[in-house]
């Protein structure tokens, strides 16, 4: 499987063998004449050779009708699996013009636009999709995903229980629901709906995942390590398990098993700023001021909008008693996200040690007019 297609359906919030099961959906009609052409839309032949393959079969004019329809659809499934957006979206814009009821191709050019981040686009072709199939639970799975992506979390909910309506088997769609639920706040429901996926389909990394991260944000470190590790142990690459597993170690003040895991992220993934951060601050934690400081600097040199970063870098910068480069990294975050509440509380720490009380009360002020409860702080 591709770190392309891995990739996609991490933007998805999807496992990437269920990112197969939604792209590949029976094609719209019987391609066993393809098979020679080794143009079939499966996954036991590579999306390279597929392409080639499709794309020789059309050349040929040989196939015509539904026929070329089925050859358009299956290089279209080849490319949105490489992660060729572009390509896909042509080929599926292709089929629907000369298969106007080709819901299939309707969802998954709607999957082609999410991956883009074209939820707009995105929404229109799961509604066409649905208007021609209402029973069709991929399709109300996929629009609750774009509108969980655009914040509309009710109305994804609604689309969430269709598809389980449609599905009670449906593993995916109980843990976009529980994404859902978890984003509302609703800490139980999302819980429940992660677990009812992880026992439908015990091998759903991605839940395990969602699962940790409930349980982290509820102070429940040890059994979010235990998600992240069954996580882990069904993707022993996942760059994203071991940085959520050292988060945990590290709320539990466990620096050096944090660190190893943060090392392990990056042996996975080297670009991955989340990791460097998270390890600067266990450095830190342990009073390794320099080494937390260059791993900010690698978090920031990979994501320049990193404010978190910077803030943290500041924090280090301080701690080594250099209040005009930590003011300086406050800064930027603050330039960043305006909002960032603990940037100018920082930022007025730093102001309060150099003498500047003027400025050092107007960002405690403004700090406590963006979140009140650093007044007790």
């Amino acid at each position: 499987m591709t770190d392309v297609l891995r990739s996609q359906s991490a933007r998805l919030g999807l496992p990437a063998a269920a990112m197969l099961l939604l792209a590949v959906s029976a094609s719209p009609v019987s391609a066993e004449s393809l098979t020679d052409w080794k143009c079939t839309g499966n996954a036991d032949i590579s999306w390279d050779e597929q392409i080639a393959g499709c794309t020789d079969a059309l050349k040929s004019r040989r196939f015509v009708g539904s026929a070329m329809t089925a050859a358009l659809y299956d290089r279209a499934l080849a490319y949105q699996n490489k992660g060729d957006y572009d390509r896909a979206m042509a080929d599926y814009t292709q089929v629907i013009a000369l298969d106007p009821k080709n819901s299939a191709a309707y969802n998954n050019r709607g999957n082609v636009y999410q991956a883009k981040t074209q939820y707009e686009r995105a929404i229109d072709d799961y509604d066409q999709a649905i208007a021609l199939d209402p029973k069709y639970a991929n399709a109300y799975n996929n629009r609750g995903n774009a509108l969980k992506a655009k914040g509309n979390y009710d109305r994804a909910i609604a689309d969430y229980d269709q598809a389980i309506a449609l599905d009670p088997k449906f593993a995916l769609a109980y843990n976009g629901r529980g994404l859902a639920y978890q984003a509302k706040g609703a800490a139980d429901r999302a819980a429940a709906d992660y677990d009812q996926a992880i026992a439908l389909d015990p091998k759903f990394g991605s839940a395990y995942i969602n699962r940790g991260n409930l349980h982290h944000e509820r102070g429940n470190y040890d059994r979010a390590i235990a998600d992240y590790s069954q996580a882990i142990a069904l993707d022993l690459k996942s760059a994203m398990s071991y940085t959520n597993r050292g988060n945990s170690y590290k709320a539990n003040s466990d620096y050096d098993s944090a660190i190893a895991d943060y090392d392990r992220a990056i042996a996975q993934d080297p670009k991955y700023p989340i990791a460097y951060n998270g390890r600067g601050i266990a450095r830190q934690a342990k009073g390794e001021f320099d080494r937390a400081i260059a791993d900010y600097n690698s978090a920031i040199a990979l994501d320049p909008n990193y404010a978190f970063a910077y803030n943290n870098r500041g924090t280090a910068y301080k701690a080594k008693g250099d209040n005009d480069r930590a003011i300086a990294d406050y800064d930027q975050a603050i330039a960043l996200d305006p909002r960032y509440a603990l940037a100018y509380n920082n930022r007025g720490v730093a102001y309060k040690a150099k003498g500047d009380n003027d400025r050092a009360a107007a960002d405690r002020n403004e700090a406590i007019r963006l979140d009140p409860k650093l007044s007790a702080k």
